[in-house]
């Protein structure tokens, strides 16, 4: 049981909030440049507004991405998300259930695009991510890290 757990608490998985402009191409140029550096985007989602936009991502490799990031005049903010593996869909409603249980608020989810062993993962910001991770561990979830997300 520790063992998931201190993986989540040693091994974060970091997500960027990438804020840019909202036009046509800004989120191909950021994609472009990561491909051209071999850092893959394995989970994605995007708040748009009329003038800017805030993606929130997920990669394999979040030192070169930070790297890129700031070299190419992308700004950014970083932080821990809660990454959950699930089998299927109807693992979203017993992660559900089991945050609710344990009255975690879920700030936000998105999806990963796809990850390793074919099992899919939800990224979750939680109001109190090392309970959440408990949580939803001792009701059976895998909660995972940076490295099981690395290619």
């Amino acid at each position: 049981m520790s063992a998931e757990i201190t993986s989540y608490s040693s091994d974060p998985v970091r997500q960027f909030s990438i804020f840019t402009e909202n036009r046509i191409g800004r989120l191909h140029d950021l994609a472009a440049l990561f491909a051209e550096h071999d850092v893959h985007i394995v989970a994605v989602t995007a708040l748009d507004t009329t003038h800017s936009t805030i993606l929130r991502i997920v990669v394999d490799d979040p030192d070169r991405a930070r790297e890129l990031m700031i070299n190419n005049d992308f700004p950014y903010t970083e932080n821990d998300v809660l990454v959950v593996s699930i089998a299927s869909e109807a693992d979203l409603g017993k992660i559900l259930a089991a945050l609710f249980e344990a009255e975690i608020n879920i700030h936000y989810l998105y999806s990963f695009i796809k990850r390793p062993g074919e099992k899919s993962a939800l990224a979750l910001h939680v109001e109190y991510p090392e309970e959440a991770a408990r949580c939803l561990f001792l009701c059976g979830h895998t909660i995972l890290g940076q490295r099981d997300i690395a290619r």
